[in-house]
């Protein structure tokens, strides 16, 4: 066999020349580029290297870009882009200008549906195939969903309306985490294997056929249905399925190309929607990933020999410290309940969900449930705080203006990754926060340092209504000296440093770039810089800012969309004030790319070296 099989591997038609131990040695030869572009670049390892097999049975099967292959939310579809003539590319995963870490329709024809988020493959299937049948062609679409987005509302609503709004639908749920129960053994393999078989589908067809010309052909035809949905529910774990009106088979072993193959071989004959229940271990075949898949399921850099992060761990995170607060404020407050939706880790949570599992609730991939859900808790007399990456909070926004602010209940969000971060446009923290500075009784804060956010989640807690604060992945970096902070004025802004030409608001760990630029323009143009803190977006600290505008140009910084940002909010304040010129800074209305963020600030022309120019204008 060639040491080299991927060279051999440039489309899906290659796949089909494979003999079955090629395509065995091709599923190793991938697990090693994953393993190699991963430890290199950062990137989702553990639900890719699950899914190897899967895939190429996937493209093996069917004729894509022709049959429509649907992937949710896209971070297990790596070996889908190595195998539709990306796989030189993929070596540029995540980087400025290179592979996107997610599905792109502007990528490649391949990817037939973008998807950074979970929940959406069913719904998009469902549309595809639904234009399909309007259309009266006959190309598959196939919806390739994780076990943890099945349980998402949206896939839930989709389940709900397959059956209603398209003939054919082939569903693949690739299930790393369920275990099988006793009774899902050999004698459920064997009755899929035969679900699935196209000898039995075409033998159920002529019977049908024939049984029609019979009397009473409706009641045994009524009959015989009963009887196969009877034993199905005895042996396979696919019920509710079956009660949404999708045919199910499995579970399968989604490791094994022969079972893989031979099943979507005969799904391919189905008449009705399907689902292929294919069970598959996350990390398969590198140990560090398979002892620990949640580790290992979106992270940075590493040494593929050990499985340690290479890069240099900051002293501290907005994320540990959110964490360190809660478990701090949960001693005292046994009324304190902790929500995320599927983002236990992420949001710096788990040891908190280990300390008091009494006071924690991981609701899955359920953006909108977790925001009512904490106001019926802030209903019954508690204190919920909703933890949840703030690209994902925008799935939840009418439920909180519905449910949280119509109804001024003291519910606390805390919304990690704010800002740009190195995904790309599906991940990006910046759209949320227009929505919300318009929905009133909600209070804005924004965080310039970890000690700052601790003090920030007292006060919300004390402030008792709805409040929002939002800070970024990583640390606060390198922020100049602070006192100790103690307290905090509600509404007030901070000054960090005094001066007299320009005021330079900022928000967050911005406020680094705004010293930095006051050192600049100190340096370079012999201008004196003044720098805020602004600490509240709502509300809002006017009455210094209309101080400022009395005597000085203003300039505003932020990780946000200017537009519906901190720049919009200056420009609102001072519409019909006298003032001395404004200047804003941040990100545009546009989507940004991914990659490291330093080099989307160069591209952007957002550092502290620009911005001090700009400013020098003034």
């Amino acid at each position: 066999m060639s040491n080299n099989i991927l060279d051999r591997i440039n489309s899906p038609d290659d796949l089909k020349q494979l003999s079955k131990a090629e395509l065995a040695e091709s599923a190793e030869a991938i697990r090693k580029l994953l393993l190699e572009t991963v430890a290199a670049n950062g990137g989702h390892l553990a639900p890719n290297l699950g899914a190897v097999e899967l895939t190429l049975a996937l493209h093996c099967v069917f004729n894509a870009p022709a049959d429509k292959l649907v992937w949710d939310v896209g971070h297990q579809a790596y070996v889908h882009k190595i195998v539709t003539g990306r796989k030189n590319w993929f070596k540029t995963l995540r980087q400025y200008e290179g592979c996107s870490g997610f599905l792109s329709r502007k990528e490649s024809e391949f990817d037939t549906f973008g998807a950074g988020h979970a929940g959406t493959a069913l719904s998009a299937a469902a549309g595809m195939a639904s234009a399909r049948d309007h259309r009266g062609s006959s190309e598959h679409v196939i919806a390739v969903v994780g076990d943890g987005a099945i349980g998402c509302g949206i896939s839930l609503e989709a389940l709900n309306n397959i059956k209603a709004s398209c003939q054919r639908l082939i569903i693949i749920l690739n299930d790393n985490k369920m275990s099988i129960s006793e009774n899902v053994g050999a004698i459920s393999r064997r009755l899929s294997r035969l679900i699935a078989g196209q000898r039995y589908n075409r033998l159920k067809k002529w019977t049908k056929k024939w049984v029609k010309k019979l009397p009473y052909s409706e009641k045994i035809l009524v009959f015989i249905s009963r009887l196969e949905e009877s034993t199905k529910g005895v042996f396979v774990p696919g019920m509710l399925f079956e009660e949404f009106g999708i045919r199910y088979v499995g579970p399968i072993d989604g490791h094994d190309l022969d079972e893989l193959i031979s099943t979507l071989q005969g799904v391919k004959e189905f008449n009705s929607p399907v689902i292929v229940h294919a069970i598959t271990e996350k990390g398969r075949g590198y140990k560090p990933a398979e002892s620990a898949p949640e580790k290992f399921h979106g992270l940075g850099c590493f040494n593929p020999a050990t499985g340690e992060k290479t890069d240099t761990p900051p002293p501290t995170t907005f994320s540990q410290t959110f964490g360190q607060a809660m478990i701090e404020m949960a001693q005292t407050d046994k009324k304190l309940s902790v929500i995320t939706a599927g983002m236990t880790t992420g949001t710096g949570l788990t040891e908190f969900a280990a300390k008091f599992p009494e006071q924690f609730y991981d609701v899955g991939i359920a953006e909108e449930h977790a925001v009512v859900f904490a106001a019926g808790l802030a209903a019954a007399g508690y204190r919920p705080v909703v933890a949840v990456y703030a690209t994902f909070i925008q799935r939840a926004l009418d439920c909180i203006y519905h449910d949280v602010c119509l109804q001024n209940l003291p519910v606390i969000f805390c919304l990690d990754r704010s800002g740009i971060v190195e995904d790309g446009p599906t991940h990006h923290g910046l759209y949320d926060l227009p929505f919300m500075l318009a929905i009133p009784n909600l209070a804005i804060l924004v965080p310039k340092s970890e000690t700052e956010l601790k003090v920030m989640l007292k006060c919300a807690y004390d402030y008792n209504a709805p409040v929002a604060i939002r800070y970024p992945r990583g640390w606060s970096g390198d922020i100049a000296p602070e006192q100790s902070i103690n307290d905090i004025s509600w509404g007030k802004s901070e000054l960090v440093k005094a001066g007299n030409s320009v005021a330079i608001w900022s928000t967050g760990r911005e406020i680094n770039t705004a010293l930095t630029v006051a050192d600049i323009l100190s340096r370079d143009f012999n201008i004196n810089a003044k720098v805020i803190n602004t600490r509240f977006l709502a509300p809002f600290d006017r009455e210094r800012l209309l101080e400022c505008a009395e005597k000085m140009p203003i300039a505003t910084i932020e990780d946000g969309v200017i537009s519906g940002g901190l720049g919009s909010l200056i420009d609102e304040q001072l519409i019909n004030i006298k003032h001395h010129g404004v200047k804003h800074f941040g990100w545009g209305k546009q989507f940004i790319n991914h990659g490291a963020l330093g080099k989307l600030r160069k591209h952007h022309n957002f550092t502290a070296e620009k911005i001090a120019e700009a400013i020098a204008t003034l």
